[in-house]
């Protein structure tokens, strides 16, 4: 009974956002033991050859015209397009009055550039030399920090936009569209092959973890006052 009454008060953003951090560091968790190992996991090697011609490492699957499309996908989770986008955010809040939220999305997507590096560093895995790579990139491979700092970024920015948004169709659309983003850059890093598809997929965990997190942490002082709707 006292189960039943708990979850009954427990909002149902709010438990799917806490099933959602936890699935992401479970799966986190499970992909760095398969980074870990010495040999790469056939699961893979057989993902990054399918995007490739067959007996033909340097050559992409798809038009030529693809390969360009990759390229400007991926880079919306690059650094720079992150922080511009990031930045240009902060000081439209400055300029709105809303500091709090601003503060906010600082420390979300700050913070989660410092957890991408540290877990690199921690993980110290080298970037796939199975096929050749389509982009020079010169860091360590896991996480992918493309794939989790968009994550971060866009669901950071998505439920924020959410807030201020009417109807709940226009809320789905925004984070659908938040989401679909991440998607494609994480699958560009694969299409490129600069990351295994291990990577890609231990940045969306961390990624849609550590914005849920901010997310959580984001409501709870809104209910406590300390960041108001108007501020």
């Amino acid at each position: 009974m006292k189960a039943t009454a708990l979850l009954n008060r427990i909002e149902f953003p709010v438990l799917l956002a806490g099933l959602v951090i936890a699935g992401g560091l479970w799966g986190f968790v499970e992909l760095m033991e398969l980074a870990r190992a010495s040999a790469a996991h056939g699961f893979d090697t057989e993902i990054l050859l399918a995007f490739r011609q067959p007996g033909q490492p340097g050559i992409p699957i798809g038009p030529p015209w693809l390969e360009g499309a990759m390229r400007d996908i991926t880079s919306l989770g690059s650094a720079s397009v992150l922080v511009l986008i990031t930045a240009a955010t902060i000081i439209y809040l400055l300029l709105i009055r809303r500091p709090g939220t601003a503060l906010l999305i600082f420390v979300a997507v700050a913070g989660g550039q410092i957890l991408s590096s540290l877990l690199k560093v921690g993980v110290d895995r080298p970037r796939p030399e199975l096929i050749s790579h389509l982009v020079n990139e010169t860091s360590l491979s896991f996480p992918s920090g493309h794939a989790m700092l968009s994550a971060v970024t866009y669901l950071t920015l998505g439920s924020l936009a959410a807030r201020f948004l009417r109807g709940r169709a226009t809320k789905i659309y925004v984070l659908s569209l938040a989401v679909l983003t991440t998607v494609l850059v994480g699958v560009s890093r694969i299409y490129l092959g600069v990351h295994w598809p291990s990577d890609v997929l231990a940045g969306w965990c961390a990624g849609f973890a550590w914005a849920m997190l901010c997310w959580l942490a984001a409501r709870m002082l809104q209910r406590r006052q300390v960041v108001g709707e108007s501020e």
